[in-house]
């Protein structure tokens, strides 16, 4: 069969390729409706300017996502180290220097531009890389808690506690990809158990030094999250509120696009709560629509890695994957009320910059695994004709 245009510049499964662009668009659908008010408030009514600009970051993203799958995934593994190692300063000078919103500091302005960067997104696909990269390579041996303490419980104890101070949920996500990579790497759970008790150690500690030298930074939100998720009384959930009624008008098939009316009311609903928009306007239909479409792109990477003999390019499939869709749950779980505030986009959907190039990235390396896998599958099938 003659190879089409699809084949020969679209390499991969050709179902994630068909969820991202799905997902895109609906994420411009709902950036267009929901940055309505920042468009009044900040560019004189001119509501095309956050559509044009999230479609040149959607339009880079899928740049980045294409040249990622085009690249050897095994190039990933032989980089992996050095740009973990990269990632730390970087860490260290937006902890320090970087520029402060609400108390953290968690995005890096490149010098003589205005654009900014979270260096957080970074930090994250490189410990994904390098996890994956050392589990990879002793696949073949019994690990004690020795021999796994410094090539990677250091190294992800290091990253998280330098994104934890900015971006607890960030860090919590990236400690639990991590965990669930050391899982699926035949760590022993004895071992995951000591990590994850590590893991609690240092995060208590850090709780006692912030309250002890008076530098709490963003503790007091975290607790002030919590309680308020928890509290019978229900004070002071303007944003939980407003995102249970965005839901709750949106019905079965939804207002229809661009008809939102809580994008007027409710905080960053082109962001962290633009899901609460999506369910308003397309209703239950597109809120599992969205829910599906995740769990899919989970289940293709699942399906693909079975045929997949190479154990670096499982684990970074499965360690990518994971944290998309767990980030993912996590955002939509904030919609719905049933998880306290955190902050954490809607991967591919809600508008950003670093974030949405990051995630591309992730899943282009993704791509460029399937694509190996494809290649082999459709060698060995022609070894097997000539025989």
């Amino acid at each position: 069969m003659q190879a089409t245009w699809l084949d020969k510049y679209f390499k991969g499964d050709r179902t994630i390729w068909l969820i991202v662009f799905i997902l895109s668009i609906f994420s411009l659908l709902a950036v267009y409706s929901s940055t309505g008010t920042l468009a009044y408030k900040y560019q004189q009514g001119n509501t095309e300017y956050y559509l044009l600009k999230h479609l040149v970051i959607l339009g880079l993203g899928l740049g980045m996502m294409y040249g990622a799958h085009r690249v050897k995934y095994t190039l990933y593994s032989k980089f992996s180290a050095f740009l973990l190692l990269a990632s730390v300063p970087l860490l260290l000078l937006t902890l320090f220097t970087g520029t402060n919103l609400n108390e953290a500091s968690r995005w890096l302005t490149l010098p003589g531009t205005n654009i900014t960067f979270q260096t957080s997104d970074f930090a994250k696909l490189t410990l994904i890389m390098y996890v994956s990269r050392i589990l990879s390579k002793r696949q073949e041996e019994e690990q004690s808690f020795k021999d796994i303490f410094w090539p990677l419980i250091i190294p992800v104890m290091a990253v998280c506690g330098l994104i934890l101070p900015a971006n607890f949920s960030t860090a919590a996500v990236l400690f639990t990809s991590c965990l669930f990579l050391m899982l699926i790497g035949r760590i022993s759970l004895k071992n995951i158990a000591y990590m994850f008790g590590i893991g609690i150690a240092g995060f208590l500690i850090y709780i006692m030094v912030a309250f002890a030298t008076g530098h709490t930074g963003r503790i007091k939100t975290w607790v002030s999250r919590v309680e308020r998720f928890r509290s019978d009384q229900q004070e002071d959930t303007y944003q939980a509120d407003q995102a249970k009624i965005a839901i709750a008008t949106g019905g079965l098939v939804g207002k229809f696009p661009g008809n939102s009316s809580q994008r007027n009311f409710l905080p960053h609903p082109y962001s962290d709560f633009i899901f609460a928009i999506i369910v308003e306007e397309y209703g239950l239909i597109g809120g599992f629509l969205i829910v599906f479409l995740y769990v899919l792109l989970f289940y293709r990477v699942i399906r693909f890695i079975h045929h997949s003999p190479m154990a670096f390019g499982t684990l970074l499939s499965v360690g990518c994957t994971f944290m998309l869709i767990f980030q993912a749950m996590i955002n939509m779980a904030v919609a719905v009320g049933i998880f306290p505030v955190t902050g954490q986009p809607l991967p591919l959907v809600s508008m950003g910059g670093s974030s949405i190039w990051f995630t591309s990235i992730g899943i282009g390396m993704v791509l460029s695994v399937s694509r190996q896998v494809e290649k082999e599958k459709r060698e060995g099938g022609d070894e097997l004709a000539k025989a």
